[in-house]
């Protein structure tokens, strides 16, 4: 009998020692797939935490630059109108909000009537901004932008207004290059008759649109 009830019970233990050890082996696949994930969390963690740093540091970085442009600007609003550089004579704008100094020649100075080609005795104006560009803002972009007045286009080679602005405006952006304002920092652009500053119903109010501005960007 008792042969009997040994038997019987071995195979139970059998049974019982193959279920601890399969639980033992369940348990030990969760703890390394929990530390495997446990790892990968760390790491995101750690990735995040350099990134902020890095974000930090940008966020400051800028705005030490805001700072500086700041100061920049209320030196030039606190400044007599020649503290741009450019001295008097000159038609300057200082556009805090953008943090913009332009510079606007009217195209009788620059240009022949209906041409593109600049003038031999605009060298004078243009030397003295070139010098100023290259002196106080050196490393700035600058923007070349030609305007025209509202009337159409009769008797020049140019199939509108705004060809002829953009033309006007590549002229002199080209003058300022060859004479050393790096390539990479100039554009220029044609507005046509699109902005003007004055009415086109007098030939004075024309007169204002038809220009060239020189923009400095401080930014």
């Amino acid at each position: 009998m008792q042969l009997v009830r040994a038997k019987a019970i071995i195979p139970l233990i059998c049974a019982v020692t193959l279920s601890l050890m399969s639980g033992c082996v369940d348990y030990k696949k969760k703890y390394d797939y929990l530390n495997v994930e446990h790892q990968n969390l760390k790491g995101r963690f750690e990735n995040l935490q350099s990134e902020k740093q890095q974000l930090a540091d940008r966020i400051s970085q800028d705005q030490q630059t805001i700072d500086e442009l700041r100061r920049q600007i209320e030196e030039l609003n606190q400044a007599p109108e020649d503290a741009t550089g450019f001295g008097e004579g000159y038609d300057v704008a200082f556009d805090a909000a953008a943090g913009t100094i332009t510079v606007t020649l009217p195209n009788a100075i620059l240009f022949a009537a209906g041409k593109a080609s600049l003038k031999n005795a605009t060298s004078g104006e243009l030397d003295h901004i070139l010098t100023v560009l290259k002196q106080k803002y050196a490393g700035k972009s600058i923007d070349v932008v030609g305007h025209t007045d509202a009337d159409p286009i009769r008797k020049s080679a140019w199939k509108d207004n705004w060809e002829l602005s953009a033309q006007r405006a590549l002229s002199v952006t080209r003058y300022l290059i060859d004479r050393g304002i790096p390539d990479n920092l100039v554009q220029a652009s044609g507005c046509g008759p699109a902005r003007p500053i004055a009415s086109n119903s007098s030939s004075a109010g024309k007169a204002k649109n038809r220009r060239v501005e020189i923009v400095v960007h401080m930014r």
